[in-house]
């Protein structure tokens, strides 16, 4: 099944990628590409020395090879090289012997069984292995039993400073028989941190040494290392400092949860390892990564003028749409190029899953705007065979919502690829992830951009930042007061702060306190409406 186009006396070809020994196909047969535009990124006849494909493919090699690839950092980019040796590595070994000690009620120095795991991180510490638990465990394993949960632990993830998170997770398990592990490549980030701090809390209010149940997932020399050995937390488990949280999931930062869980993190690592050996190649009609790349450059018309559909036919991946916003958005959406070029890049990425997505969006890819390319996942193999009492089971009613899905959008001209799995399992989790973790490398080199920085994340934290210095100076004001009450409006408590520029976000921090009903030195806060916020500190 291939994709040609012919352009003048050149063809050119985009087939469809099948790996026999996997099963593995990339159907690219209805993505209506333009040929000129297909042709233009492997033609020699160009204004360039080397041709787009080929140049892009040569910084690839230089990512493996150690080069410095994340140039603001000055730091290598080494996912792709290092997982070639994890599986047999120490720290590999260390992390699933940790995993036996929990399983076999060894790993707590008071005896008690680990009944519950925390997972404390945020954006790629937490959404990977959030998809890889969904992904192979599937969405009720805190309800199964313990023996069918083969001796392991419940797990839960906090993932953000809402305290909601931290009430839900407080509801449901007990400190003294829960593992709370948390990663953080500084330990600087401040949403792990504040999660942290208030477990630390909760566990002393129950009398529960919080160091006896705390394990770390950090980089060596962090501010999480040290407070980690210096309390003498449990365990200590390195980070690479060349691996982004966005592309750790198939080295320790996945590791740690996965095997925690029983999942067999080697058949992941393998899974990554022989999709990356599939993509590798340089030639464009062998490498499933170059292809996806190049339909999306194409398909986009190198300015990311289409947004990327992520919809899995899978319950089990409903987080893959997720997991990927971060992988392509944080890795594409960049103001700046290599040559401090404003250029304003990015793809955006939505999701769904089939065939819920019929019922809740696809009305709109097919009778709305054509500004979108969608990527359908399927899994041929069915969990468990459910007759339907018409010669066809529930799987097959599946398959064809998304094969009448495909023509129907394919026969408006609307653009679609296909990514067939022959079963969901470690092993073909990791060849998905691996996947567009090439993909989103190479696509940055067609767009001559850096994947493994973040400078935009860097802004919202500084920016962020400096309404946490303002609410400072609001709580010092207070506190100056003694017990001398005020009443008056954001822009007059603004004027007070000497922040007239900020009256926006002083009615913010206001409107928080007095919510909560927050006392700050001997003063309470509280509001009330008369054509407009009216706030009083008495």
């Amino acid at each position: 099944m291939k994709n040609t186009f012919q352009t003048g006396a050149e063809q050119v070809v985009l087939p469809s990628f099948i790996d026999p020994k996997t099963a593995f196909t990339l159907d690219m047969s209805h993505m209506g590409l333009d040929p000129a535009a297909t042709a233009a990124l492997s033609n020699t006849d160009t204004a360039e020395a080397v041709p787009p494909l080929a140049a892009a493919h040569k910084e690839m090699g230089k990512i493996e090879a150690g080069e410095i690839k994340n140039p603001d950092e000055k730091r290598q980019v080494t996912h792709f090289s290092d997982r070639l040796d994890y599986a047999g590595s120490a720290v590999f070994k260390a992390v699933e012997a940790f995993a036996e000690e929990v399983r076999g009620g060894t790993a707590l120095a008071d005896g008690k069984p680990v009944e519950a795991v925390v997972i404390n991180g945020i954006g790629g510490s937490a959404l990977g292995p959030q998809l890889v638990q969904f992904a192979i465990n599937g969405p009720y394993w805190n309800e199964l039993p313990r023996a069918a949960r083969n001796g392991f632990p419940k797990i839960y993830f906090l993932d953000n400073t809402d305290p909601v998170g931290q009430t839900d997770l407080k509801a449901a398990v007990d400190p003294a028989t829960t593992i709370v592990v948390t990663v953080s490549k500084s330990g600087g980030t401040r949403e792990t941190l504040n999660n942290m701090t208030a477990l630390e809390a909760w566990f002393s209010e129950h009398e529960v040494n919080f160091a006896a149940h705390a394990v770390a997932v950090t980089m060596a020399g962090s501010k999480l290392d040290a407070y980690a050995k210096e309390n003498t937390w449990l365990k200590v488990f390195p980070m690479a400092e060349s691996i982004g949280g966005r592309t750790s999931e198939t080295n320790i930062v996945g590791h740690v949860p996965a095997a925690l869980t029983g999942i067999d993190f080697g058949q992941l690592v393998a899974g990554g390892q022989y999709m990356d050996e599939l993509t590798r190649a340089p030639e464009l009609a062998n490498n499933p990564a170059y292809q996806l790349a190049s339909a999306w450059y194409v398909a986009g018309e190198g300015r990311g003028n289409r947004n990327m559909v992520i919809v899995p036919y899978s319950d089990r991946l409903v987080l893959l749409g997720k997991y990927l916003q971060q992988l392509v958005m944080e890795s594409l959406g960049k103001e700046l190029d290599l040559d401090d070029n404003v250029v304003h890049q990015g793809l955006t990425v939505y999701g769904n899953k089939g065939g819920t997505d019929a019922h809740a969006y696809i009305q709109q890819l097919n009778d709305g705007r054509d500004d979108f390319f969608v990527t359908f996942i399927e899994v041929l193999k069915d969990s468990e065979e459910l007759p339907m009492g018409d010669g066809m089971s529930m799987g097959d009613y599946l398959h064809a919502f998304k094969d009448g899905l495909v023509n129907a959008l394919s026969g408006k001209g609307r653009k679609v690829i296909q990514i067939i799995l022959e079963s969901l399992d470690a092993f073909a989790i990791g060849m998905i992830i691996a996947l567009y973790e090439r993909a989103v490398a190479f696509y940055a080199e067609l767009i001559h951009i850096n994947a493994f920085h973040q400078p935009g994340v860097q802004a919202y934290k500084l920016a962020s930042g400096a309404v946490n210095d303002l609410q400072a100076t609001l709580q010092t004001w207070i506190a100056d007061r003694g017990d001398k009450s005020w009443e008056g409006s954001a822009a007059a408590m603004a004027a007070e702060l000497r922040a007239e520029d900020q009256v926006r976000e002083v009615e913010g921090l206001l409107s928080k306190m007095a919510v909560n009903e927050r006392t700050v030195g001997k003063l309470t806060a509280s509001r009330t409406y008369r054509d407009g916020w009216v706030f009083a500190l008495a």
